[in-house]
């Protein structure tokens, strides 16, 4: 099974590297910048390290069935404070645990206090299916006498 670290290299480019926001930074930027990178959630960093992560289920059910306005709201008034993160040595395993545990769909990525990349529930499922399909070619040539 692979470790956190494997899984942020094989990341294209464009989204090996976190998007991040502060959390005096408005909500509507926010929601502008998820959009503009089709992602759905942005950590927030204060002075380095990770405060908190604001996503889109904290917009709808904090801001929109509140009514509230994107425009004048500070992100650390809507974001998910209690941030639970992993290191990149864990396992998919672990963080998959962690984030079916937690009900989470993103997993904060962090090495000696500083935010190295987020994975989703997708970058895990796809891994996880990755190493099934290894198992079973192993299984195979295994069956059918082969060396591996």
């Amino acid at each position: 099974m692979k470790i956190v670290a494997e899984l942020l290299n094989l990341k294209d480019e464009q989204h090996r590297a976190p998007h991040t926001v502060g959390p005096d930074q408005r909500v509507i930027e926010v929601i502008i910048l998820m959009a503009d990178k089709n992602i759905g959630a942005v950590p927030v960093v204060k002075d380095g390290k990770v405060v908190g992560i604001v996503s889109e289920r904290d917009y709808v059910r904090k801001m929109e069935l509140k009514g509230r306005a994107s425009v004048g709201t500070p992100v650390s008034e809507i974001m998910t404070h209690d941030v639970r993160t992993v290191n990149s040595q864990q396992t998919v395993d672990q963080c998959m645990n962690i984030m079916t545990d937690c009900r989470l769909r993103h997993l904060p990525v962090v090495d000696d206090g500083c935010l190295v990349g987020l994975l989703s529930i997708g970058d895990l499922v796809k891994e996880a299916i990755a190493e099934q399909k290894r198992l079973i070619e192993k299984l195979q040539q295994y069956i059918r006498g082969e060396t591996y």
